[in-house]
């Protein structure tokens, strides 16, 4: 079951540039809500809550059910933009939700046991996470605010792809639906030796074309530079 966060916001009537820097000016961040076949409406929070918020993982993948007075309305984050180098928010995108329609988002991707397993266990082994996220689909009910991978039982040589990921029910993954080269690794663990042969291999092969253009002299001695003219008398 999808947990929903409460988010306090305001409606707003000034629209433009003008207006949303007088907002942030006054410590507001703008923002809008849009979709579900009505009207966009026109949002201010306050700055520090909503800068808090942003610190937070859930504030990207819940159901926001945004409180204005006795009015509210379950939405998701669609984008957040930051100041280039200040602390602050810059605007806010919210989207409506229906419960009767699937909705399409990043989760990131939560790995547990990785120390303990058999792999996280072997010296000079390598557990690289490929995804950190991913998009899933689902109705707005069970939205998912991350997906776990345990990794408990990961050997070195083991690869986890996208379709090995044990899904909350009612959640799917659409890129698995294309095919299967959309079943991407998402966790492979392997020895750094390995690695290191492999590039010494790839060095050899590269230096051995470069060899080969530089042909030796007959006798298996080089060329001997041509002689100078004596100079004239």
């Amino acid at each position: 079951m999808a947990k929903i966060r409460n988010v306090p916001v305001e409606f707003r009537t000034d629209e433009g540039k003008g207006a949303s820097r007088r907002l942030r000016r006054a410590g507001k961040v703008p923002a809008i809500l849009y979709g579900g076949g009505e009207e966009p409406r026109m949002l201010q929070l306050d700055q520090l809550l909503a800068y808090r918020y942003a610190k937070n993982e859930w504030f990207y993948t819940s159901i926001l059910e945004l409180d204005v007075g006795n009015e509210k309305q379950k939405a998701l984050l669609r984008d957040l933009q930051r100041h280039p180098y200040k602390p602050y928010l810059m605007h806010i995108d919210f989207q409506r939700v229906s419960e009767t329609e699937p909705v399409r988002l990043k989760v990131p991707l939560h790995f547990l046991n990785q120390d303990s397993s058999p792999a996280g266990k072997t010296g000079g082994a390598l557990v690289l996470h490929e995804l950190n996220d991913l998009e899933i689909s689902c109705l707005p009910k069970d939205l998912p605010e991350y997906l776990e991978i345990d990794l408990a039982n990961l050997n070195v040589g083991d690869t986890i792809h996208i379709s090995d990921i044990k899904l909350p029910e009612g959640v799917e993954v659409p890129s698995l639906k294309l095919g299967r080269e959309h079943d991407l690794a998402v966790v492979v663990a392997r020895m750094t030796v390995e690695e290191v042969a492999e590039e010494a291999a790839e060095g050899a092969e590269a230096a051995a074309p470069a060899a080969a253009g530089k042909k030796p002299a007959a006798g298996g001695k080089p060329a001997a530079a041509p002689a100078k003219p004596a100079a004239k008398k």
